[in-house]
């Protein structure tokens, strides 16, 4: 019976983490640094992965990568290369959700640490992925935009023009919201259970 209210509690927690990365990321696509809307769905992803697991965090990933696909926020890409855009954002929202969950789980005897180093890995894994994707599949695109904008290399443009700010936001609104969240989660459970 405990068992079946473990995986019942586990279910509707990561349900209710799934329908908080949706309107998350449609309430993110309004925030703009640069030319693209940032990530506030990498907490929540952060946060199931430290409470349900590696592959919690994998689902909510993709889940991440699903909406940006629907919400628009990926259209710039979807018209160069439908296939590479389709993959980029599903495998970067995956893997960010994997990855922090790897993180944590690895380092979990030590947890306000290991929601951190989840919180930094998760927008680092985000942000690498996109960043090999434009390479992989949008380099000559995103090479005249640079150019458009004035950046005199590819390369800077990538680091300072597409993902700079959001980044740098995304990092530090996960590393200080993530282990404060998990703090309140479990602390809340542990007056359920008294």
């Amino acid at each position: 019976m405990e068992n079946k209210r473990f995986n019942t509690r586990r279910l509707t927690g990561l349900a209710l983490f799934t329908a908080i990365v949706v309107i998350l990321q449609f309430l993110g696509a309004f925030i703009r640094f640069g030319p693209f809307s940032i990530s506030l769905v990498l907490i929540p992803i952060v946060v199931g992965a430290a409470l349900y697991g590696i592959w919690a965090g994998a689902w909510l990933g993709f889940v991440f990568g699903l909406v940006v696909l629907l919400s628009g926020d990926a259209a710039a890409f979807l018209v160069i290369n439908p296939l590479g855009t389709v993959l980029v954002v599903l495998l970067k929202g995956a893997l960010a959700g994997l990855c922090a969950g790897a993180v944590y789980r690895a380092l979990k005897a030590k947890e306000t640490f290991a929601v951190i180093a989840a919180a930094v890995v998760a927008p680092v894994v985000n942000t690498g992925i996109f960043l090999l994707g434009c390479l992989l599949f949008f380099l000559p695109t995103v090479r005249e935009w640079g150019t458009a904008m004035g950046f005199e290399s590819v390369g800077k443009y990538m680091i300072l023009g597409l993902v700079g700010g959001n980044f740098l936001f995304e990092l530090l609104f996960n590393v200080v919201l993530s282990p404060v969240i998990v703090r309140l989660i479990r602390l809340g459970k542990k007056e359920n259970k008294e």
